[in-house]
């Protein structure tokens, strides 16, 4: 039995996807516990991710409300890039904005429940793909800022949608795609966007990149047909038997669970 706080689920991409949950100091490896019983309950506590203090209720992924007024990663430029203040001098926290925004990110086609756009640091690759759920991906820009990533992904969003629809990823239902062709497909349809962008920040602010096709594989041995969501606010016990993990869920035969949303919660975990 563990008691401690949740994180999002760490993982790593080998030969499949090995994940493990964090749950206070304690990473709980959870790949073997598959077919296997697993409970969570929730001890009705909340400490907020940054600053520790208890909170009645999470913000932006595990923040107290204090901190999501003054912390840059919960501005609403980072779950809308193209809106960055940061040029204006109004970032928040510009030291912090220097090491996650003001670096290299990488515009990239994904298959999850479907085909989709999607933006991520350089370094979060291939984490950014696993959380989300892709069974493939492909990177086919690399710019200069997060900024830049959100201006590039509106651009290819009039085309393509940009967002996951989490019951058909968890279903399992995509079919394999050639992620190549649709870049082929995809990148004339920008070229005015991506010159302007060049002419105003530079002929590398916007560079193609090409590499092969990530197949990602998940350790599921049931998906399910029907999704029944499980929540910590509603029913503090979440137990059942592991069929299986995908981005960041946890798949059991009684529902499935957003571990990521609850970051922050405190849980005891038995297995």
């Amino acid at each position: 039995m563990i008691t401690g706080t949740l994180s999002k689920m760490k993982s790593t991409l080998d030969n499949g996807v090995n994940y493990s949950l964090p749950v206070g100091d304690t990473d709980i490896s959870l790949n073997s516990l598959i077919g296997k019983s697993l409970k969570l309950t929730y001890t009705g506590n909340i400490y907020c991710d940054a600053c520790g203090a208890k909170t009645n209720k999470s913000f932006s992924q595990g923040h107290c409300f204090p901190c999501t007024k003054k912390l840059a990663r919960c501005d609403m430029c980072i779950l809308k890039p193209e809106t960055c203040h940061f040029a204006e001098g109004t970032c928040r926290e510009p030291e912090w904005a220097e090491q996650f925004c003001m670096t290299d990110h990488i515009v990239y086609l994904s298959n999850t429940s479907g085909l989709k756009v999607g933006i991520t640091r350089a370094n979060q690759i291939p984490t950014r793909w696993v959380d989300q759920g892709a069974t493939q991906a492909l990177p086919i820009l690399k710019v200069k800022s997060r900024h830049l990533s959100g201006l590039v992904e509106i651009a290819i969003a009039e085309f393509l949608a940009d967002k996951t629809n989490w019951r058909a990823m968890l279903k399992g239902d995509n079919v394999e795609l050639d992620l190549h062709e649709e870049a082929r497909r995809l990148l004339p349809q920008i070229d005015a966007k991506i010159y302007s962008l060049r002419l105003q920040y530079g002929f590398d602010a916007v560079e193609p990149i090409q590499n092969d096709i990530i197949d990602i594989s998940f350790p599921v041995t049931e998906h399910p047909t029907k999704i029944t969501s499980l929540n910590f606010d509603k029913d503090p016990v979440v137990s059942g038997v592991l069929k299986g993990i995908k981005g960041q869920y946890l798949i059991f035969d009684t529902g499935v669970i957003n571990i990521r949303k609850f970051t922050s919660y405190e849980v005891t975990a038995e297995y």
